[in-house]
This record gives structure tokens, C-alpha cells and sequence, in this order.
């Protein structure tokens, strides 16, 4: 029988063979710690896994909604080529201020735009903006306002664009109409919004791992339908 201490295991194993050891993200994730923050980042495995799809992309621009404290931001702006920029948006105070830290440990501050406040807020005011579309968007905020934040992506991505949406399987219950959790709610009317939208080609893939078992979907932009 599978279980969980394997998962843990084959995670421990990709980590240990495909992520080269980083002083400076195992110094990230032990102030996170060591400040309380919850332990919910990536982990090592993913975290490369969107710094890959950041370069695979050929990104210049990334948005991330949720930055916790700075780990997935690093992978990400680590990915981009020297003009190239994250803007991250956190709406915790206490955790921002981590990730300042976190961006300024890894010499990253000067190409991550951290925005503090609720991303409801703060979407808005980057699409007043008028700059460049994003050419890769990290979803990993509160789940009940998943198909917010994916519109917002829409809006402010362009054909060709990625948008990751992390942890979509809630351990399996997102298949639970039933269920009274608002984040697996939130998360069901993401992933019923995506059949038949032609704005996205998308799909979801499950994962078991360090973190449980989850999953993340992934949507391509696709280009304007003809009027």
C-alpha cells in the first residue's frame, strides 16, 4: 500500500537529486518559520517547477497573488531576465513584512514590486496602471476568491499567457458539491468557469507529496475569438 510516508519520501528524493541546496531559500523558509507564518509555500520541487514554466515562457513580466513570505517569489524572480520584474501582492502585514526581508536576502528587492493589501484592492489599481500585460500569473491566495483573482489574470495577461492556480484539489474534496468550505466552493466555480471558456485552453493535475495530496490547475491564454 501507498502512503503518505512515501509521498514524503519520493518528494525528499526529487528535492535531494533535483534541487541544488540554496542557502539563501533554506534561511527564507527558516524565518518564515521562526515568525510564525503557517507553512503553506511550495515546496522545493514546485518552487522549481515555476521557475521553469517563468522561463519556458520567456517571461518578462510575473504577477503573483499571495506572497507569503517571499519563497515562491524568489523562484519566480529568479527566472526573469535582468529587466524583467515580479509584482507580488500580500495582504498581511506581518507576512509582507517577512517577504521584504526574504526579497532582500536573496538581492531581489530591486526587481520584485511587493504590494501590501487585499488583492481585491490592489488588482484594480495595478490595472489603472496601463502597464504591460503579465506573461505569467501565480494564484495562491485565499481560495474562496479564486475566480476573482482568475478574472483579474484574464484582464490583465495576454494570448500566449500562463496562469497557475495552486491548490485546487483541497485533498480530493473539490469534488464534494456538498462540501461547506467557501475555499472548496471558491475553487469548484473556478474549475466549472473553465468549461467552455474559449478565453483559456486549461487543465488541472493532482499531486501527493511533502505537502499532502493537492494539485494545481494551469490556463493558456488563448487569442481573441473573432468578432
Amino acid at each position: 500500500m501507498v502512503t503518505e510516508e512515501t509521498w514524503f519520501a519520493v518528494d525528499r528524493f526529487f528535492c535531494d537529486h533535483l534541487v541544488p541546496d540554496d542557502p539563501v531559500l533554506a534561511a527564507v523558509l527558516a524565518e518564515s518559520a521562526a515568525a510564525g507564518l503557517p507553512d503553506i509555500q511550495v515546496t522545493p520541487n514546485q518552487g522549481m517547477l515555476l521557475h521553469l514554466l517563468v522561463r519556458l515562457q520567456g517571461a518578462r513580466r510575473v504577477l503573483e497573488i499571495g506572497t507569503l513570505g517571499g519563497y515562491s517569489g524568489i523562484w519566480l524572480a529568479r527566472a526573469l531576465p535582468e529587466a524583467g520584474g515580479l509584482v507580488t501582492i500580500e495582504a498581511n502585514p506581518r507576512h509582507a513584512g517577512v517577504a521584504r526581508r526574504s526579497f532582500e536576502r536573496a538581492d531581489l528587492a530591486g526587481r520584485v514590486d511587493l504590494r501590501e493589501g487585499s488583492a481585491a484592492d490592489v488588482l484594480p489599481v495595478i490595472a489603472a496602471e496601463g502597464s504591460d500585460p503579465f506573461d505569467l500569473v501565480f494564484i495562491d491566495a485565499d481560495k474562496k476568491s479564486t475566480p476573482v483573482y482568475f478574472e483579474w489574470a484574464l484582464r490583465l495577461t495576454r494570448p500566449g499567457s500562463l496562469i497557475i492556480v495552486d491548490n485546487v484539489v483541497r485533498r480530493g474534496a473539490v469534488a464534494d458539491a456538498s462540501s461547506p468550505s467557501e475555499d472548496v466552493q471558491g475553487v469548484r466555480r473556478f474549475i466549472k468557469g473553465l468549461k467552455g471558456d474559449r478565453r483559456v485552453q486549461a487543465t488541472a493535475v493532482q499531486t501527493v507529496g511533502a505537502k499532502g495530496y493537492d494539485g494545481f490547475a494551469i490556463a493558456l491564454v488563448a487569442p481573441a475569438s473573432p468578432s
